[in-house]
Formats: structure tokens, sequence, C-alpha cells
């Protein structure tokens, strides 16, 4: 199987602050995320599949420096997010072209962040480790390829350095999301349908075959 899932979402805010008879309107924070997953893997055994992913996550982060100032500068940060490592899939096949399943990944990588320290803006290197698991739904074709969704709880922890007024600060971050992303994985075994019963002569041209799931 090779697939994977592309994500991107943004918000923003509105603030309006009132004091003395008075009011400011200002635009608050606004992010903006793109998430793209590829991953490859084999079924080990019958809806159990093991493999190799990667995540990429790029989020822009735009905030005002002062709320109360309709004129406010606005400064913005990155940080990318850079994670391989495997994963496990189980199917739980519900008809003969949807299939539950669940997943479990594990992730180390690196990440940078532009962050301001101080008055000093700075781009620091991130070592990452990272976990997520969660539940899908698939519908997949004869032709072998499956549309799906799926819903994962992440965990991550992440270790920085930076320096501010000449001292060498270390922090540890600990990270807990759920997110949702839509994906597609192509199936490369023939497939067949579920509970369809086994031909019995084997037809000379294999392309006339039922495809097989796994």
């Amino acid at each position: 199987m090779m697939g994977g899932t592309i994500g991107f979402s943004t918000a923003d805010s509105n603030v309006k602050i009132e004091a003395d008879g008075a009011s400011v309107d200002n635009e608050g924070t606004r992010s903006t995320q793109f998430n793209i997953s590829p991953r490859i893997g084999y079924f080990v055994t019958n809806n159990f599949a093991l493999g190799i992913g990667m995540d990429y996550t790029l989020n822009r982060l735009r905030e005002p420096v002062d709320l109360s100032d309709p004129q406010t500068d606005y400064e913005t940060e990155y940080d990318s997010d850079l994670l391989f490592g495997p994963f496990g899939r189980v199917y739980f096949p519900i008809a003969e072209d949807k299939a539950f399943f669940l997943q479990g990944n594990f992730g180390f990588g690196s990440s940078q962040d532009r962050i301001r320290v101080g008055d000093d803006p700075q781009t620091t290197s991130t070592d990452v480790l990272a976990a997520s698991f969660g539940p899908g739904f698939t519908i997949y074709s004869s032709d072998g390829i499956g549309i799906e969704a799926i819903v994962k709880y992440n965990w991550a922890r992440s270790n920085a350095s930076f320096e501010y007024q000449g001292t060498r600060n270390e922090t540890t971050t600990y990270t807990n999301q759920l997110d949702f992303s839509i994906g597609f994985q192509v199936y490369f075994t023939r497939l067949q349908r579920v509970n369809a019963p086994e031909p019995a002569v084997e037809p000379a041209d294999e392309t006339d075959q039922d495809s097989r799931f796994y």
C-alpha cells in the first residue's frame, strides 16, 4: 500500500477592547497550518499492515504587538516540523467496499521555529519525539484505490535551546493535539470482494479477475 494524507487549516480572531468609554477594535491572532503525510506499507497478514511514514507540518502565526493600539505592528512566527518513523494499521471490513481501521504512528525528527526572545529574533532548532493513534474509515474501489478519513490524537515532546542575554536556555515542551485528515491509499495487491467465492477455473486473462483488498 502507498498513499498519504494532506491537511490545511486556518483561523483568525478579532479583539474588541473597551475602557473609559472608548473602544478599540483590532485584528487578533491569525494562524495557518499545512500538513502532508506520505507513507508506504506492506500487509504482513490479513487486515494488518506495517510501514514507514513521514509527517511534514508548516505553521504560520501572525500576532499583534499591542492590542490596545489601533496602529499596532504585527509579528509573524513560523514553525516547521519533520517527523519520520514506523506505523501500523489494522482493518475491520464492514462491507464489500468499506472498512474501519485503527492506526498508530511513532516518529522522531526535528523542527525549526522563528521566535522573538526579548528584542532579538532567533531561529531555533528543536529535537522532536512524537506518537499518534486514532480510528479511520476508508472506501475503496475494485481498482485498489481507497479514499479515507482519519481522526488522530497526537502527543509530542520537543527539546529546544536558545540564547538570551548571553545565557544558554534549554526548554522542553509537551504537546497534545487532535486532528482530522483526508487522504488516499493505493493497494498494489489484487483485490477480492469480501466473502466472494473463489473462481473454480483460473481465467486466462488476470485483468478479468476481481481485485483483492489485502
